[in-house]
Protein backbone atom coordinates (compact mmCIF):
# COMPACT_ATOMS: atom_id res chain seq x y z
CA UNK A 1 0.00 0.00 0.00
CA UNK A 2 2.46 2.55 1.06
CA UNK A 3 4.50 2.01 -2.43
CA UNK A 4 1.40 2.31 -4.47
CA UNK A 5 0.53 5.94 -2.35
CA UNK A 6 4.42 6.70 -3.04
CA UNK A 7 4.60 5.90 -6.73
CA UNK A 8 1.15 7.79 -7.62
CA UNK A 9 3.02 10.79 -5.59
CA UNK A 10 5.93 10.27 -7.60
CA UNK A 11 4.64 9.86 -11.09
CA UNK A 12 2.64 12.83 -10.76
CA UNK A 13 5.76 14.64 -10.07
CA UNK A 14 3.88 15.69 -6.81
CA UNK A 15 6.35 16.50 -3.57
CA UNK A 16 5.18 14.79 0.33
CA UNK A 17 4.66 18.78 0.72
CA UNK A 18 1.95 19.17 -2.02
CA UNK A 19 0.49 16.18 -1.24
CA UNK A 20 0.18 16.50 2.35
CA UNK A 21 -1.47 20.06 1.48
CA UNK A 22 -3.54 19.27 -0.22
CA UNK A 23 -4.98 16.49 1.74
CA UNK A 24 -5.07 18.59 4.93
CA UNK A 25 -1.93 16.46 7.08
CA UNK A 26 1.44 17.52 7.52
CA UNK A 27 4.51 16.56 5.66
CA UNK A 28 5.88 14.26 8.31
CA UNK A 29 2.35 12.79 8.94
CA UNK A 30 2.23 12.16 5.46
CA UNK A 31 5.94 10.65 5.16
CA UNK A 32 5.00 8.42 7.54
CA UNK A 33 2.17 7.27 5.46
CA UNK A 34 4.64 5.96 2.92
CA UNK A 35 6.79 4.42 4.98
CA UNK A 36 4.13 2.76 7.10
CA UNK A 37 4.55 4.25 10.27
CA UNK A 38 1.24 5.86 10.38
CA UNK A 39 -1.94 3.82 9.24
CA UNK A 40 -3.91 5.27 6.65
CA UNK A 41 -7.57 6.47 7.90
CA UNK A 42 -10.39 6.41 5.52
CA UNK A 43 -10.67 10.03 5.51
CA UNK A 44 -6.71 10.25 4.01
CA UNK A 45 -7.89 7.57 1.33
CA UNK A 46 -10.85 9.12 0.50
CA UNK A 47 -8.83 12.02 0.25
CA UNK A 48 -6.24 10.27 -1.92
CA UNK A 49 -8.56 8.53 -3.85
CA UNK A 50 -9.89 12.28 -4.44
CA UNK A 51 -6.69 13.55 -5.20
CA UNK A 52 -5.00 10.73 -7.55
CA UNK A 53 -8.93 10.23 -9.29
CA UNK A 54 -8.06 6.22 -8.43
CA UNK A 55 -10.43 3.87 -6.47
CA UNK A 56 -9.48 3.19 -3.00
CA UNK A 57 -9.18 -0.67 -3.86
CA UNK A 58 -6.60 0.32 -5.54
CA UNK A 59 -4.50 2.44 -3.39
CA UNK A 60 -5.10 -0.62 -1.01
CA UNK A 61 -3.84 -3.18 -3.49
CA UNK A 62 -6.87 -5.09 -3.64
CA UNK A 63 -7.21 -4.64 -7.63
CA UNK A 64 -4.87 -3.26 -10.40
CA UNK A 65 -7.05 -1.44 -12.37
CA UNK A 66 -7.06 2.15 -11.08
CA UNK A 67 -10.45 3.40 -12.45
CA UNK A 68 -12.67 4.91 -9.99
CA UNK A 69 -16.10 2.86 -9.76
CA UNK A 70 -19.03 5.37 -11.68
CA UNK A 71 -21.46 7.11 -9.01
CA UNK A 72 -24.64 5.08 -8.34
CA UNK A 73 -27.42 6.52 -10.12
CA UNK A 74 -29.75 8.64 -8.05
CA UNK A 75 -33.86 8.59 -8.57
CA UNK A 76 -35.46 11.52 -8.13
Amino acid sequence: MENRVRELREDNDYTQQYVADKIGITQRKYSYIETGTQQLTAEILVALSTLYNVSVDYLLKQTDTPQRYPAPHRRK
